[in-house]
């Protein structure tokens, strides 16, 4: 009983493993998913509209790999016009805010960027990133473009967004 036990739950952990391991796959449709904003009001990713290219981002407030690389997109915020911009944490919105107000505070007043909230938990299992912070890049069809979990990948992604 014991040994039965036990090769179950090493037979899910494996499987576990292997589906939070794969990495999103280019040309794949967004996936439908309901989020928060600061107000309660819900979010979801069909109200992402089609007129532009969008750019999520998955972060944790403490991350500091997250922080840089949300840094680094502010100091660069006007090369993100053309783009929607959707920063999405598990994290309560006094520690988004916090993020925000360090990290990304040239974004805060943009009309192109919105914060977001993933109260539910929806994010990993939907979108299966590897590690934070995980960027997408979906073009206007909403089909995925380019995505990275690696922090010094930022400069490819705003190489994608200027279109070269």
């Amino acid at each position: 009983m014991m040994n039965r036990l036990f090769l179950a739950l090493l037979l899910f952990s494996i499987l576990s493993i292997t589906v939070f391991a794969q990495a999103p796959l280019k040309g794949t449709d967004m996936p439908k998913a309901i989020f928060y904003k600061a107000d309660g009001k819900t979010f979801n990713t069909d109200q992402i509209g089609k007129d532009s290219r969008s750019l999520l981002m998955l972060f944790d407030a403490t991350c500091e790999h997250c922080q840089k690389v949300a840094a680094n997109i502010s100091k660069r915020n006007t090369e993100l016009k053309q783009v929607n911009l959707y920063l999405i944490s598990q994290d309560e919105f006094r520690s988004i805010n916090y993020f925000m107000d360090n990290f990304g505070k040239n974004l805060k007043t943009m009309k192109n960027v919105s914060v977001l909230q993933d109260k539910d938990h929806v994010f990993i299992p939907l979108f299966h990133p590897k590690q934070y912070p995980a960027l997408y890049l979906y073009g206007k069809d909403k089909k995925l473009e380019f995505y990275s979990s690696d922090e010094r990948d930022v400069p490819r992604f705003f190489s994608r967004i200027a279109g070269k």
